[in-house]
Formats: structure tokens, C-alpha cells, sequence
């Protein structure tokens, strides 16, 4: 008999953690090999930890709810079989690659240690705040004095997570001792003993889930960071329409495939940034990270009402029969859950369609550490002046807007106005000549 560790695999780019959401075997289970045994979450995804071997569970480690890292053991498994050499080295090589994510990880962690000195993070008496402390204290509105006179029990005076909540916790103290416990429990007892319209009709009070969490902070962190301007143009996209509406039932019939406008939207802002390569970019202190490959993602709305985003890699380097497969594939898995780690990093531009729900436009927020993100909106027949040999004309088109969110730290408007204008172009001459034959 031989006894596995179970650990936490490398999760994809940037996670280092993940909190135990709920085992799906109990201890003395027999499981077959790829089984899945324990969902967990980390903010990106969640996903499950399937047995790397048939055998009994004989001890679960890590508790539903506990946080857990990259590399640590979760469950122990008995096998029947004694592992063998190459097995040995296949378990081996996978423990080091751990370990090379995990030093990747505090690499990355130390250098925004560093950036971080340049962005005031310390306070006048140089007591030194880690981004999560400085953004509870701007969130919580707690000044660079409270942060001063406030006792730090990390590591060499730091102030802590529990150190900043500590300082909440006295000021509401404070607020309550001022208004007198006997006047604070006088308006507890009239609240029970005087009918009020506020007892007859209670607002509801609906916690947000983690998913929705991650997403207020990514959003706030992003106004926060980038001065956003945003530019519209509209398009005519009559073509394009007429041009879809002739292929779909043969896309389908020859690809077993949708033929959405997702991907055409796709492929066409991947062409642009092909074209415009300073606007496929990032900021990292005063640099600008100007990206080799083209990663697009499709913000997709979850069944819960929540969003995520799956990136669609290379983007350029693919065919519009292969933008509108993968498009599908990650939306459908997207809604069930069943995304990777991997799937959801690495973007390099993000896409969001505000014409799924019959709207005009939109000013999307840009999805950091990128520096743009394109708005789609609703195609709709609209009467428009168009020229003709005879003349102007006014004829019913299919017009549709598009919004173009950028940081303004290191786009200006005439590089934003020129790439907009440059999917309009590629949208309105969009043909089966030069993108799909059947």
C-alpha cells in the first residue's frame, strides 16, 4: 500500500491561493483516478481538484472554508499500487513547478513592493502601508494621522489587515459611547414598541457574494488608477448584417456553429490592434508594457447575474471559424461553470456588448492592467443620409454605436479617434470576399 498527497495545483497566472469551498468525497471514499474531489475558488475561477489516482481518501487536511496555497496538501489517498520511476519524476517535476510559481509569485509580489515606495506608500512618520491596508483606508475614509497613531503589530510596526479594522471597530466604539448606551437602547425599544412604515416595509439587505466582491474592488481599483475618457463613433453595418444573415444557416450547417456578431466584433478589434500596437498595452509605474501577443476578452453576464471575463488568445492569428468556436465554447462554459484558471487571465484588451440588452452605448470600465476596452452596442435600422452618385439620400440603415473607453495617462484622443475609426472601417466593408467561404 502506498499513501499520495493531494495538493493544490498551480492555479494559473498570478494565484497563489484558493479557499476550500466543498469537498465532494468524505474520508474512506473509494475514488477512480480524474475523479473530482473538492471544489475551490480563488479570484479568478473556481474549479475542482480532480485524484491524480484510484484509491481509498483516507484523511481530508484542508477544512471546507480554509485558505489554502499553491502546493499545500489537501488529502491524503491510499493507493494499491506502488508508484513507479517515472511516475516518481512526473510527481517530482510537478512539486518543482509549484515551487517555480510560487518564487514567481513573490517576485512579482516584491517588485510591487517596490513601485509601491514611489505611490506614497508610507505615511508622514514613515510607518509603511501595504496596498490592501491603503486601499481599506481610502475606502473607509481613515486619514494618514489615525494611520500614524495607530499601533502596528506586524513585522517591524507595520500596520496589519487586523490593525486597520481595529481602527474601525474604535471609531464606531467612539460614535457609540457618544450617543449614550441608555439613549442607544431607547431607540432599540421604540423600534420594537412604534409601528413604522420602515417596520411594515424592511428594505432587504443582500450580502454580496465573492464573486461580486472581487468584481466592486476590480472596478474601483480601475477608477482609481486610470483617468478613463471615452470616444464614440457609429457605424454602418448594413453590410455586415446582410452579409451574417446570408451565411449563418450555412456557418451552421458546415461548422455546427452559431455565427454570432461576437466574433466579427472580435476579429475586428483584433485587426485594429494589430494595426494600432500602442493601444494593445499596460502601465507599470512610469513604463509602458507594450504587448507581443494579442489576447481579447469577451466580458460574458453568469446566470447569477455576475460577469467574468474569458480571454481569447492570439486573437489575430485566427480565422473567423475559429474566433466563433471559441467564442461559443468559452460563453457555454462560462455559464456552467467550468472555465479554467488559465482561460480568464492574461487579456490584453477586453470587449463588452451593451447591445445583448437593446442598448445604445456605454461607457465600459476599462479592465486593469489593460489600458482599453471596447463598448458594442445595439444594431438597429435607423434612416440615415447616404451619398449616391445622384445625390444624398436618405435610406434605412443598420447603424450601430461604438464606445471606446482608454486611459488617458498613455492614450491621447487622436490614437484613441484613429483606432475607432478603424474598426468602423473594417465593420462596414466586413464581406465573405476576404473572411469566410464556404
Amino acid at each position: 500500500m502506498a499513501r499520495m498527497n493531494i495538493t493544490l495545483p498551480a492555479m494559473g497566472e498570478g494565484v497563489i491561493e484558493a479557499t476550500i469551498n466543498k469537498w465532494l468525497v468524505s474520508e474512506g471514499s473509494q475514488v477512480k483516478e480524474d475523479d473530482l474531489l473538492v471544489e475551490v475558488a480563488t479570484d479568478k475561477v473556481d474549479s475542482e481538484v480532480p485524484a491524480p489516482a484510484s484509491g481509498t481518501l483516507v484523511s481530508i487536511i484542508a477544512k471546507e472554508g480554509s485558505v489554502t496555497r499553491v502546493g499545500d496538501v489537501l488529502a491524503i489517498i491510499e493507493t494499491n499500487v506502488e508508484q513507479t520511476p517515472e511516475e516518481s519524476v512526473k510527481i517530482n517535476k510537478e512539486v518543482e513547478r509549484i515551487r517555480e510559481t510560487i518564487e514567481t509569485i513573490k517576485q512579482e509580489r516584491n517588485e510591487v513592493e517596490v513601485l509601491s515606495k514611489d505611490m506614497k506608500s508610507r505615511t508622514p512618520s514613515g510607518k509603511f502601508l501595504s496596498p490592501l491596508v491603503r486601499s481599506i483606508a481610502a475606502r473607509e475614509g481613515i486619514s494618514y494621522s489615525d494611520l500614524d497613531s495607530a499601533t502596528g503589530t506586524g513585522m517591524d510596526g507595520r500596520i496589519t489587515k487586523d490593525d486597520i479594522l481595529n481602527i474601525l471597530e474604535n471609531r464606531k466604539n467612539k460614535v457609540e459611547t457618544a450617543i449614550g448606551p441608555d439613549r442607544i437602547e431607547a431607540v432599540k425599544t421604540a423600534k420594537k414598541i412604534i409601528p413604522s412604515e420602515t417596520q411594515v416595509r424592511e428594505d432587504e439587505v443582500i450580502p454580496m457574494d465573492r464573486i461580486r466582491k472581487l468584481i466592486a474592488e476590480h472596478m474601483v481599483m480601475s477608477k482609481r488608477t486610470s483617468p478613463h475618457v471615452t470616444s464614440f463613433i457609429d457605424a454602418d453595418v448594413t453590410r455586415l448584417v446582410n452579409w451574417r444573415n446570408a451565411n449563418k444557416d450555412k456557418f451552421l450547417a458546415s461548422e455546427g456553429q452559431k455565427l454570432t456578431l461576437t466574433p466579427i466584433f472580435i476579429d475586428a478589434a483584433a485587426k485594429a490592434l494589430y494595426e494600432f500596437p500602442m493601444v494593445n498595452i499596460s502601465v507599470d509605474g512610469t513604463n509602458i508594457i507594450k504587448k507581443k501577443n494579442i489576447n481579447i476578452g469577451m466580458a460574458t453576464a453568469l446566470p447569477d447575474g455576475n460577469l467574468i471575463v474569458p480571454v481569447i488568445r492570439n486573437a489575430n492569428e485566427k480565422s473567423l471559424i475559429g474566433l466563433a468556436k471559441a467564442v461559443n465554447d468559452l460563453a457555454e462554459r462560462a455559464r456552467s461553470n467550468k472555465l479554467k484558471p488559465d482561460e480568464v487571465t492574461g487579456g490584453t484588451f477586453t470587449i463588452t456588448n451593451f447591445g445583448s440588452y437593446n442598448n445604445l452605448a456605454g461607457t465600459p470600465i476599462i479592465n486593469q492592467p489593460q489600458a482599453a476596452i471596447l463598448g458594442t452596442g445595439v444594431v438597429r435600422k435607423t434612416p440615415a443620409v447616404i451619398e449616391t452618385p445622384d445625390g444624398d439620400m436618405i435610406a434605412i440603415r443598420q447603424i450601430m454605436i461604438l464606445s471606446l473607453s482608454y486611459d488617458h495617462r498613455v492614450i491621447d484622443g487622436a490614437l484613441a479617434g484613429r483606432f475607432l475609426h478603424k474598426i468602423k472601417e473594417i465593420l462596414e466593408n466586413y464581406s465573405s470576399d476576404n473572411n469566410l467561404t464556404f
